[in-house]
């Protein structure tokens, strides 16, 4: 019978190799990882040489193609994104303006969808529902296999306080996201034309802190 080989334990990673020699780097064995791999702090995989990898990071982290796996060897594995199924979304020049990617994200953001923010698209893991209200919003949508490296911390546990909170009048102002505005659709279009999903975007309250002025 063949020996199992050991399997290797790694619980040090470095983000993105900062501090590593390029060299050290080129000869480091590799791992591709999709996102949902990615965002666990334990997990097996086997790296580019054929070694299996007990993987038990702190938890909380999230691996970024890029980072560097220290095993208990000292040897490196450099993690490399998978490429998978993603929605790329995109504005619709013709009928739109890039403003309706910040709209998208704001809606996504509400939904705690994990986002992928790039200056000329967003990317999102599929979800035909999502796919349709951002169709009805004049986006473009298209599924395509890249690797999806999502914002992380948007939802951590913490945030800032602010100080003087008696002195603070909080006033609740409700406001709406307006709906798009009408546009004749062209037959290159690959958003929405069911007039139907146009209601898929509800208004949104939010809250606005408005600060009194400080007496002396």
């Amino acid at each position: 019978m063949p020996l199992m080989t050991p399997m290797l334990q790694v619980s040090k990673i470095i983000s993105q190799g900062a501090g590593l020699a390029p060299v050290l780097l080129k000869r480091a064995a590799t791992i591709e990882l999709d996102w949902d791999v990615r965002q666990k702090s334990r997990f097996d995989a086997t790296d580019s040489l054929g070694r299996q990898l007990g993987v038990f990071l702190p938890r909380g982290t999230l691996v970024r193609g890029g980072d560097v796996l220290v095993a208990e060897d000292g040897s490196m594995v450099k993690v490399l994104a998978a490429p998978q199924a993603v929605l790329r979304i995109t504005h619709c020049s013709t009928h739109g303006t890039s403003f309706d990617l910040t709209r998208a994200a704001y809606h996504l953001g509400n939904r705690h969808v994990p986002i992928e923010l790039k200056p000329d698209h967003l990317k999102i893991e599929p979800d035909h529902v999502l796919a349709d209200m951002l169709r009805a919003m004049h986006l473009i949508v298209n599924e395509v296999e890249e690797a999806f490296e999502p914002e992380g911390g948007a939802y951590s546990a913490g945030g800032h306080s602010h100080g003087h909170a008696d002195d603070h009048d909080h006033a609740k102002v409700a406001t709406t996201i307006a709906s798009p505005a009408a546009h004749v659709h062209g037959p290159d279009c690959n958003h929405s034309h069911n007039p139907a999903q146009q209601d898929a975007i509800k208004p949104v309250a939010i809250q606005i802190h408005k600060h009194k002025p400080h007496s002396h």
